[in-house]
């Protein structure tokens, strides 16, 4: 079996893990004032988890192929030659993801989000820090600011030793 069915495969089984959660065992603490609802909190993981089995049959029983016998493009991943590929900058940036997210409430919104900013678009390639930091300080200060103050919802700009 190729590579994209195997991933495939892996997806359905996630997909089918989340659908059961969130059809088994999310509404159970659904407050009573909110079960007359027509959209409850497990609508969306819902609709996510089942379109995304159709997508994950649709890759593995292969219909997006049309046409099987034709010459792959040069656009295409070659399986045979993954290891040209830069699979390591796509582990690290996994890897700052992770970080991030362990990061992010003890450091705070805005330090994690310079962190994550900066050590990113050095991973990628980009070398001109004069230029990263305050680009990513104004891109953390804008985001904090519109989900803060726009939005309304709580979100710690800086570490919980620092105030606030």
């Amino acid at each position: 079996m190729a590579l994209d069915r195997w991933i495939a495969l892996i997806f359905i089984l996630f997909c089918c893990t989340y659908g059961y959660l969130a059809f088994f065992t999310m509404d159970q603490d659904v407050p009573p004032f909110m079960q007359s609802n027509p959209v409850w909190p497990s609508t969306f993981p819902k609709v996510l988890a089942v379109l995304g089995v159709i997508v994950g049959l649709v890759v593995l029983l292969g219909l997006e192929k049309p046409d099987a016998e034709k010459e792959p493009s040069a656009t295409d991943i070659n399986y045979r030659r993954l290891h040209e590929y830069k699979l390591g900058q796509a582990l690290a940036l996994l890897g700052l993801m992770v970080a991030y997210a362990l990061l992010l409430r003890p450091a705070g919104f805005i330090i994690a989000t310079v962190i994550f900013l900066v050590a990113g678009s050095t991973v990628l390639g980009e070398r001109k820090f004069h230029v990263m930091i305050p680009v990513s300080l104004i891109a953390a200060g804008f985001v904090w600011y519109l989900v803060q103050q726009v939005l309304g919802i709580f979100l710690r700009p800086l570490p919980f030793f620092l105030g606030h």
